[in-house]
């Protein structure tokens, strides 16, 4: 009985963190959006933004490289481990979660998977990233796309389930993704 009495408070008090976070994520600063952000236990690399709009599921699993940049509606899963490179860019949007439901067991109980998405990583405009993927270094994700398995690095995929549509041509990227708007 109090293991079940824990685990309630527990997920109420998740619940209203989550809800502070749904609101800090309209405020129209990105400086103070990522201060509460990292107060939160997300942990954002120097230069990294994360634009208005965002949620977040268990925000201490997240970890965010240096220069990336996250857009606007983008749903993060720190439910299992999250970690975001060095210069990723994630258009708006798109969804990256690392637990769902294991539809063969009776209970319907949740499994997780870390996500990965290693450095110089771009993905398009409300693309699905599901449990356990990893996106190599410098992939591209097409918009739309729902990506079930791990990408290689350099690789361009595309659709429902995302399959290899090309390869990307600069294998040595260096390039910085620059200031983020102050008020998006």
């Amino acid at each position: 009985m109090m293991h079940k009495v824990v685990n309630r408070i527990n997920t109420v008090t998740n619940e209203y963190v989550l809800f502070w976070l749904h609101l800090v994520g309209n405020l129209p600063s990105h400086h103070l959006r990522r201060l509460f952000y990292r107060l939160s236990g997300i942990i954002i690399g120097s230069g990294s933004t994360i634009h208005t709009g965002a949620k977040f599921y268990h925000p201490t699993g997240i970890v965010i490289g240096k220069d990336s940049i996250i857009g606007e509606g983008v749903v993060l899963d720190g439910r299992d481990r999250l970690k975001i490179g060095d210069h990723v860019d994630i258009a708006s949007e798109v969804m990256i979660y690392n637990a769902e439901h294991d539809i063969h067991d009776v209970k319907f109980s949740a499994i997780f998977g870390a996500v990965t998405i290693e450095d110089y990583v771009f993905i398009g405009p409300r693309a699905i990233i599901l449990p356990g993927v990893t996106l190599g270094r410098g992939s591209v994700i097409g918009a739309g796309a729902v990506v079930t398995k791990d990408v290689k690095p350099f690789m361009v995929v595309g659709g429902v389930p995302a399959r290899e549509i090309g390869v990307r041509k600069d294998q040595n990227p260096t390039y910085k993704l620059g200031r983020a708007a102050w008020f998006r």
